[in-house]
């Protein structure tokens, strides 16, 4: 009898959800509300802002706390400090002028139209990239224009995610040294001039995006594009001073470990990403993603073994990273034994030119380029490139290319496609090299782009007023013109207290002298 009740219980309960569902019109248990229009995908919708948010984590906290970390501890706030505000910065020039300049209409070869992408009729309507058709030499469309199954909201957020990434990048070669305020200036500038050409040109629907050059996730606009600007803007600004380029170790190596871990987690968005779908080519690509990141930090740890005696944490971090940036321009192109043959050569080319080749050339040695973007992302983005196109499968690049046939050399596609690669990142390297150039040498004119030496004697709390911990560190001696000094007498006269003297010194920290 009871079991009858509880029965009869369980029947009304499911009635009254039945028509509470239906009464209150739960339009996500619909199958065409009105906010779910016929076009849209709600998996491939969910799926590119969840890799939108992995990419953002990527920057905010994974590149701020790895770069809080791997600077010594007076450069630590200034670090992190400017990827947060290159993160911030950048996205209000992207949503005001930057994203149609990459992915809007054709207004150059090489550059879209400027335009926002505020309103709201612009943002709810189906996203698309208006320049990305591709015609056959006879004027007939070979593929149409990329148009994802969602809002033009989510292809704002998600590409904006990317070109934060970027310029955050290219702040690792100027960490240490350069005025926060040129900073401020040169970060929503650069995105404008340099990065929007670069994704016009190979993603938006420019000029080597319809010759056929690959570049799956960015190894070209992305990694190439942040290493040479880095340099180039590493040598404007100038070296760090003497004793920092000669010791400049960690201040927190697990944190900085905790920002790598982010760093790679995070890569499953950057290049499960990229085919603007939750479709074959994204679990293909999550995939050669991680192999080559784990056969690349391996072969870089064995490098470091053999040739040093010690397996070094910093060195297996950069291998991971150029793991990463390598195998990004075909990620989702490419066989997964293919990832491991990658990972071997972004384990090694780039640790021969950091190790060997940068202490034998004079320009390497001459630019103060403080955490090696110049070797772990434009070398390794440029070696990922050109294996792309040794290793691009046919299959899988019908997938994602908008010219039919594609493929690498290895597949039949001819030595015309490494020639497209190279040409590709000639491009890419002489326009980076010319826009940070003149973005730098205007702002020069108004604001030191180096801070002075004194200033960078101290560090964050010159620069901010502030410092990373209440502790004193990095082994200098103690300098009394930066703190005031505490009296050890237990009591000074009046209301002038150690306590109080104490207090006086806030987050500047405390030097105990014994």
């Amino acid at each position: 009898m009871p079991l009858l009740i509880i029965n009869q219980v369980h029947k009304l309960s499911n009635q009254n959800l039945s028509t509470l569902l239906m009464a209150d019109n739960l339009y996500a248990y619909q199958s065409d509300p009105p906010a779910v229009p016929v076009w849209l995908n709600k998996g491939d919708n969910a799926w590119q802002l969840v890799c939108a948010t992995f990419v953002g984590l990527q920057s905010m906290p994974g590149l701020v706390v790895l770069y809080g970390s791997i600077v010594k501890k007076k450069w630590a706030v200034n670090s992190a400090f400017m990827a947060l505000y290159a993160f911030a910065s950048s996205l209000i020039i992207w949503v005001l002028l930057a994203y149609r300049m990459a992915f809007g209409e054709r207004l150059l070869p090489f550059w879209g139209k400027a335009g926002p992408a505020l309103g709201q009729s612009y943002l709810i309507k189906r996203a698309s990239m208006p320049a990305t058709t591709h015609f056959f030499h006879n004027g007939t469309v070979e593929s149409h224009m990329t148009e994802p199954f969602y809002a033009q909201a989510t292809l704002v957020i998600f590409e904006f995610m990317y070109a934060a990434i970027t310029l955050i990048l290219l702040a690792g070669s100027v960490l240490g040294r350069m005025n926060i305020k040129a900073w401020m200036a040169f970060s929503p500038l650069w995105l404008l001039l340099s990065y929007t050409v670069g994704a016009f040109s190979l993603w938006g629907g420019g000029f080597l995006y319809q010759w056929g050059v690959i570049d799956y996730s960015g190894g070209y606009v992305i990694h190439l594009s942040s290493g040479v600007a880095g340099f180039t803007a590493a040598y404007w600004v100038g070296p760090r001073l003497k004793c920092d380029r000669e010791r400049f170790s960690p201040n927190n190596i697990l944190l900085m470990i905790a920002g790598a871990g982010l760093l790679w987690l995070g890569w499953s968005g950057f290049n499960g990403g990229a085919p603007y779908a939750a479709n074959l080519t994204a679990s293909v690509a999550i995939l050669t993603t991680h192999i080559c990141a784990a056969t690349s930090l391996l072969t870089w740890t064995c490098l470091d073994v053999i040739f040093f005696g010690k397996p070094s944490v910093i060195g297996a971090v950069q291998g991971m990273m150029t793991g990463l940036v390598c195998i990004t321009p075909g990620a989702g192109l490419v066989h997964a034994w293919a990832a491991i043959l990658m990972g071997l050569f972004s384990g090694s080319v780039p640790w021969f030119t950091m190790m060997i080749l940068h202490k034998k050339w004079s320009l390497l040695q001459k630019v103060d380029d403080t955490l090696a973007v110049f070797h772990t992302h434009a070398v390794a983005g440029l070696l990922g490139g050109i294996l792309t196109g040794f290793l691009a499968l046919p299959e899988l690049s019908s997938f994602d290319l908008p010219i039919s046939g594609e493929k690498g050399v290895f597949y039949g596609g001819g030595l015309i496609q490494i020639f497209k690669q190279l040409m590709g990142a000639l491009f890419v390297i002489l326009w980076n090299i010319m826009a940070t150039t003149t973005i730098l040498l205007s702002i020069g004119w108004f604001i030191p782009l180096r801070m002075p030496d004194n200033e960078l004697m101290i560090g964050d709390d010159a620069a901010h007023g502030e410092e990373a911990y209440a502790l004193w560190g990095d082994g200098e001696k103690f300098d009394a013109t930066r703190h005031e000094t505490i009296v050890h007498t237990g009591a000074t006269a009046g209301d002038n207290t150690v306590q109080q003297q104490l207090s006086n010194l806030g987050a500047r920290g405390v030097t105990i002298q014994l």
